[in-house]
């Protein structure tokens, strides 16, 4: 099949903040041969390659080709007597994908059930909820390099994953287009119910016997309940990451604000939940035009409808400010921006 070019096309449906911009050209690919052939045939100098579009914020048109990654397909390449080691396609759905595996009893990543997007994404930014990351069942993953147009395999130490961050965010941004991740799944399940509020789902739900197919229900459950559906509200999920400071700073902080929320980090530091210093500032359930934050959860920004990507940026902007300012913390945002 051949591959065309389409002009001047909305990027409203292609990402989850429901943004209008234009890309001046757009495309989409199913395989390596056909990201090759628009490769070939592109004379435009910047390249954006999308998946499911849910952790991009776009507060621009894009002068450039837009590629849609679809590339699909998952197999078990292989096993052994504790661990299958799965391929999935980057166009694949992230949760679809999580179903597939539950459906077929492979465990490790039931507690990343309903997160957006696709299955490219997940290595980029390292996905993790609910006391589990990615890097955890991660096995390798390949990746096609726009500069010298050759197929490159990724291991674990090879993407220097750290939390929510890899090298395709850094070093190696816009350089890689994933086509494919390989996860090693577990046999006999590890169960991680001590996190957020799963233990009490769990209770809510009467589940008597654990399984992983219950804590994908308890994620699910906890999830909705907490976080807009993009297809009702344009948002990108978790906007901001939760920060993470050294002890002794936490304990002054401690002392001036009681009630601050934070969990301990492996390397002594404590990582603070920046939802609770957000909503501590005021945010939760801020609305100016169409851009707000959420009335159930403040880490979500939201586009109540027509919002401009500068819009929920510059509030972005005040919102990190306001922490700041009262706490002496400087917010990240998870979201790229472009």
């Amino acid at each position: 099949m051949a591959v065309t070019f389409l002009d001047n096309i909305s990027l409203k449906p292609f990402n989850s903040f429901g943004i209008d911009v234009i890309a001046r050209k757009f495309s989409g690919f199913s395989n390596v041969e056909q990201l090759e052939e628009l490769l070939a045939l592109n004379s435009l100098k910047e390249i954006l390659v999308l998946g499911g579009g849910s952790n991009i914020l776009f507060t621009k048109n894009v002068d450039g080709l837009v590629l849609k990654n679809d590339i699909k397909g998952i197999e078990l390449i292989k096993e052994d007597d504790r661990h299958l080691y799965v391929r999935a396609g980057a166009g694949e759905g992230w949760h679809p994908f999580v179903l597939y595996c539950l459906e077929r009893h492979w465990a490790g990543i039931e507690n990343l059930s309903l997160i957006p997007g696709q299955v490219g994404a997940a290595p980029m930014q390292n996905i993790g909820a609910y006391g589990v990351e990615l890097k955890e069942v991660f096995e390798e993953l390949q990746a096609y390099d726009l500069r010298d147009h050759k197929i490159i395999t990724f291991t674990l130490n090879d993407c220097e994953f750290g939390y929510r961050d890899s090298v395709f965010k850094r070093k190696y941004r816009n350089r890689f287009v994933i086509l494919s991740i390989t996860l090693r799944l577990n046999k006999k399940p590890v169960f991680h119910t001590s996190y957020g509020a799963i233990s009490q789902e769990l209770e809510k739900m009467g589940v008597k016997e654990l399984s992983i197919e219950a804590i994908s229900k308890a994620v699910i459950r906890i999830r909705s309940s907490k976080l807009p559906d993009p297809a009702q509200i344009g948002n990108a999920g978790s906007f901001f990451k939760n920060p993470s400071i050294g002890l002794a700073s936490y304990n002054e902080l401690k002392q001036k604000f009681p009630e601050i929320i934070a969990y301990p980090n492996e390397d002594g530091t404590m990582k603070l939940a920046a939802g609770w210093m957000i909503e501590a500032c005021g945010w939760k359930g801020f609305r100016r035009g169409d851009a707000g934050v959420h009335p159930k959860q403040a880490l979500v920004l939201v586009n109540y409808g027509k919002a401009g990507g500068t819009e929920i940026y510059d509030l972005s902007n005040e919102i990190i400010q306001s922490v700041l300012t009262k706490f002496g913390v400087r917010l990240e945002r998870e979201v790229n921006i472009i």
